[in-house]
């Protein structure tokens, strides 16, 4: 048994959550791995490594970094054949900044199977931008030293094939509220509908956000901030709707 692993079967409740978390975000990324002791090197913060030992995700994270821009390049090129070299570049710096991945790592609660030390996550660790974007560009990398090209492609393209072609249709755009409006007035002259639950103390405080669109729901997507938890959701939802826009889920 790992050192680690070691450390986790000896906090009973907490490597039963832990456990449960990293299943969750498997099927989350449709991928289990082969090695699952990189996926747990994937989670694990410095902070975490500062309290229990082992190596933190610092070295997946510089893997997967090169990964993600690389696959998110090629989906791009593959993908809109028609853009030029300049829009090309700005489609993918639009995808792989930190904001962004760190979004999509919320999409996929990646924040709920952090291995985080507990001054960091009572901090608020779980919900940082440079935190989930650093962790979701390690998982790419873990998933890549376990499935090679086809498999790390494949989870880069489910993860942002469709944040990929709305910054085709207008590089730069991040505000997904705002897109949400503009389609929803497209499609139905109804404005989105967002409802907020908040819970925890005052300096932990989450809050959980849905949107209502033509009397359907998405969500609830959660953040550290209103802003944050309802940009999220209007993430999700323009998802699901320019996905059947485009003839299905993809």
């Amino acid at each position: 048994m790992s050192s680690r692993a070691s450390v986790e079967a000896g906090t009973g409740a907490s490597s039963d959550r832990g456990a449960s978390t990293r299943s969750a975000l498997e099927s989350a990324l449709a991928y289990h791995f082969v090695d699952p002791e990189l996926l747990v090197n994937a989670l694990s913060h410095r902070s975490w490594c500062a309290e229990h030992g082992g190596p933190s995700n610092e070295r997946l994270e510089f893997l997967g970094d090169a990964v993600l821009g690389f696959l998110v390049a090629e989906w791009t090129y593959r993908r809109h054949p028609e853009q030029p070299e300049g829009h090309l570049a700005k489609i993918r710096a639009s995808v792989v900044n930190a904001r962004a991945v760190a979004d999509t790592a919320r999409i996929v609660s990646l924040g709920d199977a952090l291995l985080l030390g507990r001054g960091e996550a009572e901090g608020g660790g779980r919900d940082k931008d440079s935190i989930l974007s650093d962790a979701l560009e390690a998982v790419l990398g873990a998933v890549y030293l376990d499935g090679g090209h086809e498999a790390a492609s494949q989870v880069v393209g489910d993860l942002f094939a469709g944040a990929i072609d709305r910054a085709a249709a207008a590089p730069g755009v991040s505000d997904y509220k705002t897109r949400l409006q503009e389609l929803t007035v497209h499609r139905s002259g109804d404005a989105p509908r967002y409802a907020l639950v908040t819970e925890g103390p005052d300096h932990d405080k989450r809050f959980h956000a849905t949107v209502e669109v033509a009397g359907e729901v998405f969500g609830p997507a959660s953040g550290t901030s209103r802003k944050r938890a309802e940009q999220v959701a209007a993430l999700l939802a323009c998802q699901a709707l320019e996905g059947r826009e485009d003839g299905g889920p993809r």
